[in-house]
Order: C-alpha cells, then structure tokens, then sequence
C-alpha cells in the first residue's frame, strides 16, 4: 500500500474517532431499551439454527445432504442484510425512525413461518419425500431472510447512537441479552418433554415439544419486538447530522452499494479474513450437533429412535450450557480495552476450538457439557469482539450498509462450508462427529488471524 493510501486511511481514522467522541453518553435506561429487544430475536434465530439438523433429518433428509438446507441461510443473509442497511441509511418515518420500520417487517415475516417449519413433516407430504424437503427448505429460507431483517437494526443503532467509550458495552450488552434469548430457545423442548409433553412422533412428523417451542417463540419475538419499537427513540436526521458531523449533502448522497465497499475502511477488509475462519467452523456445530452426541453418547444414526430424539434434546441443554457461559463472559468483555479486545479473542477461539475436539471425541454427558461450555466462551468473543473493533472504524455515513456488508463476511465462509461438507462427510466415513475436528481446526487458525487487525482506532 502507499504512502498516499496510508495518508488517506490515517485521516479517515482520525476523523472516526473525533466523530465518535461528538455522540452523547447514552444513560444505561437508554442502552437496556437498545438492547433487550435483542432477547427476543435471537430467541427465534437460536430455535431456527438449534432446531433444523433435527427436524430435516425427522422428515427424511439423507444427512449427506444436510449441507444443502444451510446454504440457503446464509445466502439470504447476503442479500437481505446490505439491503436493509443500505435503504435504512436513507429511511426516516416520523415515529417510528430509520432502522425500526425494517423490524416490524422482518418480525412480522418471521413470526408467520415459525408457525410453518415445525409442520413441515405433518402436511401429509410423506417420509422423505421431495415436497416435505422442498416446503422445509423454502421456509427456512423465507425464515432466515426475515431474521436478517429483524437482527439487523439492533446491529445498526449501536453505531448511530453510541460513542466509542460505549460501543464495547453495547455490543456486549446486546449478546447478553441474545445468549439469554438462545438458552431459552435451548431448553424449550426439554422442558416442555419434562413436562409430560410429547417428544417423539409418528416416523416423518416433528415431536410437537418442537412444535411448541416454535410457537412460544414467535410470540415471544413479537412482544420484544413491540417493547423495541415503543421504547427505542432513535436520533432524528438533524440529531444524525448534528452528532455524526455530517452535512446535509452527505446525508443524501446516493452512493452505491460499490462505492461504500471500496470507500471501506481498511479493518473492515481484514476482518473479513478472521470470520472467514470463524464462520467455516460455526456451520459444522449448528448441522451435526444432534448427530455427533446421538453418534457418541447414544450411539445410535436412526433419527426417528427416541435415543436421537433425546440427544436432539440435549442438544438443546448444552446449548443452554453454552449461551449461560456467553452471558456471564459477555458481562466480563464489556470492560475489555483495546490493548486486550485481542488477546482475549485469541484465548477464547482457542478454548472453543478445544471444546470442538472434545464434541468429536467425548462419549458422556459430561464431556458434552464441558464442550460446549468451552464453545460458549469462543461464541461471545465472536459475536462481540469483531464488531466492536469494525465500529469504532466507522464514519457514520453509511454505517448501515457497510454492517449489512460485513455481513457478507459472515455468510460467504458458511456457503463455503455447507459445500464442501458434501465432500467431507463420506471422507470422514459419514460420521458427523468427526466434523468437529475440522471446525476446531478453523477455530485455531481464526485465533491467530484476529493479529493482523488494527485495534487502536
């Protein structure tokens, strides 16, 4: 890079962090009312991602094949989050704001599917059949597109709204409440088995504890949804301008979505090559979780047992394990600095990657719990970290669509991942378990690769 580049990205730097410092100190009733509508979001996210293994594998998916049903996610995420962060940059309805208009339609989309995944084996389409799988993957997709909707104006409004002295909080803050959200997700069904309702169903159907769980979360979703619209004020175009020190002409300023990207500051692009790691590995976790503890634990492949169905369920409580471990680590990263955002990422990818070997190779119902309490650690670190450095890197211009596009960094190494798993799988004998093996090898290389980002802006 040249010295001219160099200039240019030093400016841009200095200019992001005096603008940074022009954003008012938020009171802490301002960034729980930013955050907890979170809870409820990731709610619906958690039982989607904790919960599809499961149920394509009921309705008769070939497990080679899971990988297709997770390409579709993030290929949804690709599209949909730099749209809406690219059209909410330039929104603004009185009374309702720039960002919050794009989660009452994400919420309202999704609350409507969640009601239809969990049927999609009693619509009397047949064990296996392509129309059961067709309808499980179209509302998946229709699912994944509105979560990116609804998920991404919490995104948006840290860094509209914070300064950098309160983005690292926020940023933890929103994952707690997201880890609380999943661990409810988590144990749904298993309370729900506990409590005498059914956890195994006719062969091709899902047990209607999942079903259940899907409804109580679409509500759930929708009352968080609704306290975030009603509580959440954001700044007004004159208050963005005012704060984010940009003029008028700027404001209105149509930039493509091409422009932004190469106008991007540099941390943005070396991010991109730590999630990439990051991301090929997370993939593995959600589609073979269930499989690798039946495998191991169980030791039985048939999804219609009830011993699968049970591991399907402590899946759910190790998830439960790892979102508690999220939390209270998330309340510890919220006083990380930037001398130590690094090396706790670098501990924490390290520990996850342990956690993964210990999935591929545990047989008890301990090692699980250990395992995934070690992952937990690794998951607030990935999804507050990275985030936290890329925002204090921001202008305040286009803030939304170079999130949305960030996003992109997020969804690519999954596409990847679902891919290839065609190829890995049979190499590996067809044992799920064994896929962990290669998610802790990416988690290993990502705990080395966050050094070659700057965290001093």
């Amino acid at each position: 890079m040249d010295k001219q580049t160099n200039d240019v990205n030093g400016s841009q730097n200095t200019v992001a962090q005096s603008v940074k410092h022009r954003l008012p100190d938020l009171s802490k009733l301002q960034m729980f009312m930013m955050t907890f509508g979170y809870f409820g979001t990731q709610i619906a996210f958690s039982m989607q991602t904790g919960s599809m293994g499961r149920i394509f594998q009921t309705i008769g998916a070939d497990p080679n094949n899971l990988g297709f049903f997770f390409i579709l996610p993030p290929l949804a995420g690709m599209i949909m989050q730099p749209l809406v962060g690219y059209f909410s940059d330039k929104t603004w309805i009185p009374k309702l704001g720039r960002r919050m208009p794009y989660l009452i339609g994400g919420t309202l989309v999704s609350f409507i599917v969640m009601l239809l995944l969990p049927n999609a084996g009693s619509l009397g389409f047949g064990f296996g059949s392509a129309a059961a799988l067709w309808f499980g993957a179209v509302t998946v997709l229709f699912m994944d597109l509105a979560s990116n909707v609804s998920q991404q104006p919490f995104k948006m409004i840290i860094p509209d709204m914070a300064n950098e002295k309160q983005s690292n909080s926020l940023w933890s803050m929103q994952n707690v409440w997201g880890s609380l959200g999943s661990l409810v997700a988590f144990v749904f069904p298993f309370i729900l088995t506990a409590s005498g309702i059914a956890n195994t169903a006719p062969r091709g159907e899902v047990p209607m504890s999942v079903k259940i769980s899907f409804y109580a979360s679409a509500i759930i979703l929708a009352l968080s949804a609704i306290f975030t619209i009603k509580n959440v004020k954001e700044y007004t175009p004159e208050e963005m301008a005012k704060y984010h020190n940009i003029t008028k002409e700027e404001q209105h300023e149509k930039a493509s979505i091409m422009n932004v990207l190469r106008s991007a500051p540099k941390v943005f692009w070396l991010l991109g090559i730590v999630e990439f790691f990051v991301w090929f590995a997370i993939p593995y976790m959600w589609t073979y979780s269930t499989g690798a503890l039946a495998e191991n634990i169980w030791h039985v492949t048939d999804p219609a047992s009830a011993g699968y169905q049970e591991a399907g369920n402590w899946f759910g409580i190790v998830q439960a394990v790892y979102s508690v471990v999220a939390i209270f680590v998330g309340l510890l990263f919220a006083r990380l600095t930037k001398k130590t955002r690094r090396p706790a990422y670098t501990v924490s990818l390290i520990l996850g990657g342990i956690g993964f070997l210990m999935i591929a190779f545990g047989t008890t119902k301990l090692s699980s719990i250990i395992a995934f309490a070690l992952f937990g650690i690794g998951w607030i670190a990935i999804i507050t970290i990275p985030f936290t450095i890329l925002t204090n890197a921001l202008d305040g211009k286009h803030d939304g669509v170079v999130l949305g596009l960030f996003n992109c960094f997020i969804c690519i190494p999954q596409i990847v991942a679902s891919s290839v798993s065609f190829l890995i799988l049979p190499a590996l004998g067809g044992s799920m378990a064994k896929m962990f093996i290669i998610a802790a090898i990416a988690f290993f290389i990502a705990s080395v690769t966050i050094w070659i980002v700057r965290d001093d802006v």
